[in-house]
C-alpha cells in the first residue's frame, strides 16, 4: 500500500509530525487486525506491506483502516497549521502480493526505501521504518534473503523530495 498527501505536500515535516504519523499508522493497522510486515513513514507519503486480518476479509477493511487514519492525522496536522477543512491526504495505492518473489521484493523496497529516497545511508537509522525492527526479530538468513533480492524493477509510483529542515 502506498498513500500520499495532496500535491504531496510536506505536511508532516518535523519529528514531532513524523513521530505522530508513525505512531498513528502503528495503532490503527493494530486496531484493525492488519499485521505489518513492513513500513516507512515520510513528510508526505508512507507505504506498508502487510497481511490482513483474516484471510476471509480479502483487504476488505484497508479502506476504512486508512480513511480513519487518515481523519485523525489530517485533523491533526490541519490544527497545528490552523488549517481547519484543509484536505491532507489524496489517495492511495494498493497491490495485492500473490508471487513470493514480488511479496520478498517489495518487503525489501519498503525496508530500504529511506535510503532509496537519500534520507540515510542504511534503512535500520531511519526510525520511522520497519528496517531496525525487522533486522533485530528475523533470522539471518531472511535478513540476507530480502536484501539481496533487487528493486530496481518495481514498479511503485513514489514520488519524494527531501524536506529542507530534514
Amino acid at each position: 500500500m502506498t498513500a500520499s498527501t495532496l500535491h504531496n505536500a510536506h505536511y508532516f515535516r518535523g519529528k514531532e509530525r513524523l513521530v505522530v504519523l508513525h505512531r498513528g499508522v502503528l495503532k490503527v493497522a493494530a486496531e484493525f487486525g492488519w499485521r505489518l510486515e513492513a513500513w516507512p513513514v515520510f513528510f508526505n507519503h508512507n507505504h506498508f506491506v502487510a497481511q490482513s486480518p483474516e484471510p476471509e476479509d480479502n483487504a476488505r477493511s484497508l479502506t476504512r483502516m486508512l480513511s480513519l487514519l487518515h481523519e485523525k492525522t489530517a485533523k491533526w496536522v490541519n490544527r497545528l497549521d490552523h488549517a481547519q477543512g484543509r484536505q491532507v491526504w489524496f489517495n492511495f495505492r494498493e497491490t495485492k502480493l500473490t508471487y513470493e518473489k514480488s511479496y520478498l521484493a517489495r518487503l525489501n523496497y519498503t525496508h530500504q526505501n529511506a535510503v532509496k529516497h537519500g534520507l540515510v545511508p542504511v534503512a535500520n537509522q531511519y526510525p520511522w521504518c520497519s528496517a531496525r525492527r525487522f533486522e533485530r526479530t528475523a533470522r539471518e538468513a531472511q535478513i540476507t534473503t530480502i536484501y539481496r533480492l533487487k528493486i530496481d524493477r518495481l514498479n511503485v509510483p513514489d514520488h519524494f523530495e527531501v524536506s529542507p529542515d530534514w
